[in-house]
């Protein structure tokens, strides 16, 4: 697809999803604030010198392997995680730092067969009209605490990121990284349509999501806002 970097793999995809009412919240931070806490042989990625920290409220539904069914109560929960952006042998994607999500059973699955960093929370969303409101509270055993609570809306008309453009940087990333126990890195694929983007607004209350890495989310962030996305995944291959 032209929109793509580079091409979707050519194997079969084995999970689809929906993301729903999604907001992009990003903060430029320090790169050597950031660079130290990822893998060895990881890249940061920067746009016109600064790394991005992004916190990414939404919602999941629709979650189950190829040739399945969903599952009440296990193929829907929010989910809000803490990102940045990094390439690796020269291919851009994302580097999760947690991924909180209300799903005990979806938590450890993505631990075990993806190695993401998925912790338990105790989550709350709703919608009024386009207002979305959304809190979370990390509950997992022995993490670092996390928390979130505010509200978002989108602002503007749908649109799709220009080529080049920060927009497009902070959203266009095809492929996911994480690690294991031992830093053995790994890349999952990813593919959808273009992004279709809104301008937001957003009040948060609370957001201590980057506490974890030591790194404060200072001032006012870069928002957009996606309606729904509906997404194909591959299993993940060692880099």
């Amino acid at each position: 697809m032209t929109h793509r970097p580079f091409p979707a793999p050519t194997s079969p995809w084995v999970l689809q999803m929906r993301w729903l009412d999604l907001c992009f919240l990003h903060w430029p931070v320090d790169p050597e604030a950031v660079a130290r806490h990822l893998p060895t042989g990881m890249q940061l990625d920067t746009w016109e010198g600064r790394a991005y920290l992004g916190v990414v409220p939404f919602r999941m539904e629709g979650i189950r392997p190829r040739a399945t069914f969903d599952v009440p109560g296990v193929s829907a929960f929010p989910e809000i995680n803490l990102r940045t952006y990094v390439t690796v042998g020269g291919v851009p994607g994302v580097w999760f730092f947690s991924l909180d999500a209300a799903q005990r059973l979806a938590v450890r699955a993505a631990r075990l067969a993806f190695h993401l960093p998925y912790f338990d929370a105790r989550m709350w969303t709703a919608r009024q009209g386009e207002l979305i409101r959304y809190a979370s509270l990390r509950t997992h055993r022995g993490a670092a605490p996390a928390s979130f609570a505010g509200a978002y809306q989108p602002s503007g008309s749908v649109f799709h990121a220009q080529p080049g453009s920060l927009e497009d940087w902070l959203t266009a990333r095809y492929a996911l990284y994480s690690a294991d126990r031992h830093g053995t890195v790994f890349r999952g694929h990813i593919d959808h349509a273009p992004w279709p983007l809104q301008r937001a607004r957003a009040e948060v209350t609370i957001n201590t999501m980057s506490e974890q890495v030591g790194v404060p989310l200072v001032g006012e962030p870069h928002l957009l806002y996606a309606n729904r996305l509906d997404v194909r995944a591959w299993l993940i291959e060692r880099v």
